[in-house]
């Protein structure tokens, strides 16, 4: 008897079954999630530097906005990460 996990299992797989990736296409994937990592790590710095500065002059509203720009912009750069990495799969 198989186990509710199981049977949901192969019900996805039937419904999309997975990608074999070439080696190409695991590097991209590599490579794109590289310079994402690089692209928020530099906001990051760039970011926590103003938040610093802010605080330091008892700008308390602008470092809040500024926290709130830096989630904002990993968000985006993760949206990006991803339509990238589909459109590597998709390339066949």
């Amino acid at each position: 008897m198989k186990t509710a996990y199981e049977l949901a299992m192969e019900r996805l797989n039937q419904a999309a079954p997975t990608q074999k990736l070439s080696a190409a296409q695991k590097k991209a994937i590599a490579e794109a999630e590289e310079k994402c990592k690089a692209r928020i790590a530099e906001r990051e710095i760039f970011l926590e530097t103003q938040v610093q500065k802010a605080m330091a002059a008892g700008e308390f509203e602008a470092v809040e906005k500024l926290r709130q720009q830096l989630a904002s912009e990993r968000r985006k750069f993760q949206a990006e990460l991803e339509e990238t990495k589909e459109s590597i799969r998709q390339a066949r």
